[in-house]
């Protein structure tokens, strides 16, 4: 028979030595504070509540499809470059390295950090647009990968700080200073989840409810912004030379200089307080090195070429989802997918929503084969036999 208790007086012990609430932050979440999305009993449980999050979240299909899928470069046979699994632990440690010096749960910020992407789709930003467009076109709202994050984890029963550091994460929004809303409720955090899942100018407005959440959002930032650089140069997008100079005197001029700035900063500027902060100079100089990303890196013109054909790819495999006109592998993994969800998922979405939350589950290189699949006509072979194994 498998072992399915601990012993009492095991449990009674390291219960205590876990809670060790007192050690943190009088503005830190306290693992007593803890709320589920859905109440369970807990009471032989031996993890601490939002060190159970990270399980559920390390476990989960989503964060396995991590691996697969690209950050900001994609089409690029380069073996150096980041994908979304390594960013989300970069987030992970750089968010635990400021949490600890500011004594927050530790617990809490890993398990945001690690689920934060689990709603990005293919392609990265690009491939979010896309579905997003799609969504608009057919009048069911829009798609932001931080709500879908939220979407997909809230089956899982994660605590509500954890869903809404999530939610919340958005690095793409930089601001000088975040405060912490800790009069959110379970209830307020379904509304805002449900505003930004039908209008997408309410996410600029999410603020987090504690302190972890917004030391996530911030590490979001400073994960992504220097070693995208990298990246940029390790493709022959840009050269080191060109980052700004006024920028480097700040910040510094590579990916570690960078960190190693802007964590210090936070941390001087947010000891012993109960907000997340930056200088002014450094925060100038972060929001200027963003928009220099931003039109040298992410909306470059060689980057983008390829675009066009990319959304013509999201957009056929979306409208053969619509339709269910599909076959091969992709016919048998949208079925198994399918038949994992509820029937109350059906009854309360709509068929252009559908596709989107299956398409966003992909990864890069099943996208590009189902629309293969789709698209390109398949060889008979020597004779008609070989239908009869293809249509089964």
């Amino acid at each position: 028979m498998p072992i399915t208790d601990i012993k009492p007086e095991i449990l009674s012990e390291i219960k205590g030595k876990f809670a060790e609430d007192s050690l943190l932050a009088k503005k830190a979440t306290k693992n007593s504070e803890a709320i589920w999305y859905v109440q369970e009993n807990r009471e032989k449980e031996i993890r601490p509540p939002f060190f159970h999050d990270t399980d559920r979240i390390i476990h989960s299909t989503a964060y396995t499809k991590y691996i697969d899928k690209t950050q900001v470069f994609y089409l690029c046979e380069n073996d150096n470059l980041t994908h979304r699994v390594l960013h989300v632990q970069l987030v992970a440690k750089i968010a635990r390295t400021i949490g600890r010096i500011l004594r927050c749960n530790e617990d809490l910020i890993e398990a945001i950090a690690l689920g934060h992407d689990v709603g990005h789709t293919p392609f990265g930003h690009t491939g979010e647009r896309f579905v997003s467009a799609f969504l608009k076109e057919k009048n069911e709202g829009c798609f932001c990968h931080n709500v879908q994050s939220f979407r997909i984890l809230k089956s899982i029963n994660l605590c509500v700080q954890t869903l809404d550091g999530i939610l919340c994460h958005n690095g793409e929004w930089l601001v000088e200073e975040y405060k912490s809303y800790p009069e959110k409720t379970k209830e307020m955090l379904f509304e805002e989840y449900q505003k930004c899942l039908k209008d997408e100018s309410h996410i600029k407005n999410l603020r987090s409810m504690t302190l972890e959440g917004c030391i996530v959002r911030v590490s979001d930032v400073i994960a992504y912004i220097g070693r995208d650089i990298e990246d940029a140069i390790s493709v022959h997008l840009i050269n080191k030379e060109d980052i700004p100079a006024d920028i480097c005197e700040v910040l510094g001029s590579t990916n570690k200089e960078i960190v190693n700035s802007l964590v210090l900063d936070v941390i001087n500027n947010s000891y012993g307080k109960d907000s997340i902060a930056f200088s002014k100079e450094t925060f100038n100089a972060l929001d200027n090195l963003k928009k220099w990303n931003y039109n040298n890196i992410y909306n470059s013109p060689k980057k983008m070429c390829e675009d066009n054909k990319i959304q013509a790819m999201f957009n056929y495999v979306m409208n053969a989802l619509l339709t269910e006109n599909l076959t091969g592998d992709v016919k048998i993994d949208y079925e198994k997918w399918k038949s994992k969800q509820t029937k109350e998922y059906f009854k309360e979405t709509g068929p252009a929503r559908i596709a989107a939350d299956y398409i966003s589950e992909m990864t890069d290189d099943f996208l590009m084969r189902s629309h293969q699949e789709l698209v390109v006509p398949k060889s008979f072979g020597m004779n008609f036999k070989k239908q009869d194994t293809l249509s089964t």
